[in-house]
């Protein structure tokens, strides 16, 4: 009988290097390395699903523009998640989400009980939104000549979103814009020809607006099928760009309180699912303090 997954992820902590004090030389991580080094901890906050493990690998806003810099200017593809409490929910449930997360390069915390969380276990990450992701990343594929699709949500609010980003970005190559139809499957016959006319058409970056876990799903297959292509993950990124769906107020966001306006927008929709949300924290606070005890 396969093993279960463990029902609450575990916080832990991966230390991405050490290095020597009298340069840049890497040096090893681990207890056993004997040289004197200085240690900087740019490590990464882990959930730990059975044996699958889900990190947050860039821990703020700038260093996912770092990233996805260059691997622009390597024209290297990558998928990018923005993770939250819903999608710990998910994955703690779904192998086939947990193994679409496992495919992704590039992940940053997308949600205030993420931030929370890491701060607990002192491994502190800062708060990364992928509706915030949208424009720096089309001005950065404007500027290194990437050329950007869109895929997700309606024509109607492709068209918009378009528009702005041209806007916004100006010289921004916006090649295709996808609606799929509803009860679209990111494993079946029609996504693998959306990845591969993004591959014929040389998309660098291609913005998914299809919700999780099927925008995770494409992107995890558009990395064998469109290998060149960048995939970011962005939920209603592009809705909120179009204007089709009200995004909460700056204030109510600088108080931690979005996740109740959009409750109070969609009840029969978001209810259920911030309960699940809520019931799963205090097994990640125990887990967050658990990690704090040991590594002091």
């Amino acid at each position: 009988m396969a093993a279960r997954p463990v029902p609450f992820p575990l916080w832990q902590h991966s230390v991405a290097a050490r290095r020597d004090a009298c340069g840049d030389r890497v040096c090893g991580s681990s207890v056993l390395s004997r040289r004197r080094c200085v240690t900087r901890r740019d490590g990464t906050v882990e959930f730990q699903f059975d044996t699958a493990r889900i990190g947050v690998n860039l821990p703020d806003r700038q260093s996912v523009l770092t990233a996805v810099r260059d691997r622009f200017e390597r024209r290297q593809g990558f998928a990018l998640a923005t993770i939250n409490l819903d999608h710990l929910v998910k994955l703690a449930r779904s192998p086939a989400f947990r193994q679409a997360y496992a495919a992704q390069d590039l992940v940053c915390a997308d949600g205030n009980p993420i931030v929370w969380l890491s701060r607990l276990a002192r491994r502190p990450v800062s708060l990364v939104p992928g509706s915030d992701l949208v424009i720096p990343l089309a001005r950065l594929a404007a500027e290194t000549g990437i050329r950007v699709a869109l895929v997700g949500t309606t024509d109607a609010a492709l068209d918009a979103a378009a528009a702005r980003l041209r806007y916004e970005a100006p010289g921004l190559s916006i090649v295709a814009t996808i609606a799929p139809p509803m009860g679209f499957d990111p494993d079946g016959e029609p996504a693998a020809a959306i990845l591969s006319d993004l591959a014929a058409r040389d998309v660098g970056l291609c913005f998914l607006a299809l919700g999780a876990p099927r925008q995770e799903a494409l992107a995890a297959r558009g990395r064998s099928l469109a290998p060149a292509t960048g995939f970011a993950s962005i939920g209603a990124g592009l809705d909120f760009l179009a204007g089709s769906q009200q995004r909460a107020p700056q204030w109510v966001r600088r108080i931690a309180m979005e996740w109740a306006w959009r409750m109070l927008s969609a009840p029969r929709r978001l209810v259920s699912r911030y309960a699940a949300c809520a019931a799963i924290l205090p097994g990640q606070a125990a887990a967050a303090l658990a990690l704090r005890r040991r590594t002091r």
